[in-house]
């Protein structure tokens, strides 16, 4: 009784989310900018790596996608734009375009994409929505759309520095480290995504009738 009772709240915020007007759309679009800039503070520099933080932002862009679908994109492109005209919300309270072109600005660009991507698929795809589906998701999410515009951008910014790095060196301070830190956080939110996402259609999912005769663990 109680998941069914479960199961019919997280569909109707769902099917609310997917169907509401423009102004609620935007607000929880900043909302949850709003909540990627608290999550940004949750950092630390790694000994000997002064140029990344480990920070929160990545489960945030993560949870961006599942909660709002493609307006998670819409959201990263409110905190990148309002943090780039100055609300010190970036990692370490930094704001100001200076922040969008110091060394992580790359990841920054990632992290959009790989919001619109997960909001993409989770409103298209009701098969994405299990676990085993969106940790997969989560990995080319994060090591493909996040780490490659991040890793590429600060090759260029230490280029344009006179630093000179090969690649294991771009890799040792630009992502290795983070691997593991980043692999609980895309466990972790896949597992949400498991909890929170309703297993059938609230929206245009192309799947809707395949899905009748799934079980989606």
């Amino acid at each position: 009784m109680y998941l069914d009772k479960f199961e019919l709240i997280r569909y109707n915020f769902f099917k609310w989310r997917y169907e509401t007007n423009l102004v609620y759309k935007v607000s929880l679009a900043l909302g949850f900018a709003c909540l990627t800039g608290l999550l940004a503070q949750f950092r630390f520099y790694l000994p000997g790596n002064p140029l990344v933080p480990i920070t929160g932002q990545t489960f945030a862009v993560l949870l961006a996608g599942i909660l709002l679908g493609t307006w998670g994109g819409i959201s990263l492109c409110m905190y990148t734009g309002i943090g780039a005209m100055g609300v010190p919300w970036f990692a370490s309270f930094q704001g100001g375009i200076g922040a969008i072109t110091g060394s992580t600005g790359g990841y920054i660009i990632g992290f959009v994409i790989a919001a619109f991507f997960l909001g993409y698929v989770t409103d298209r795809y009701i098969r994405s929505r299990s676990f085993f589906s969106m940790l997969p998701l989560m990995l080319f999410a994060t090591f493909i759309l996040i780490y490659v515009p991040g890793l590429v951008y600060l090759y260029y910014y230490l280029s344009a520095l006179g630093v000179s790095v090969g690649l294991l060196e771009l890799l040792s301070l630009g992502m290795i480290p983070f691997i593991a830190g980043d692999i609980i956080k895309m466990v972790a939110a896949a597992a949400v995504a498991k909890g929170i996402t309703p297993k059938r259609a609230y929206g245009s999912e192309v799947d809707m009738e395949k899905s009748k005769s799934w079980h989606i663990p």
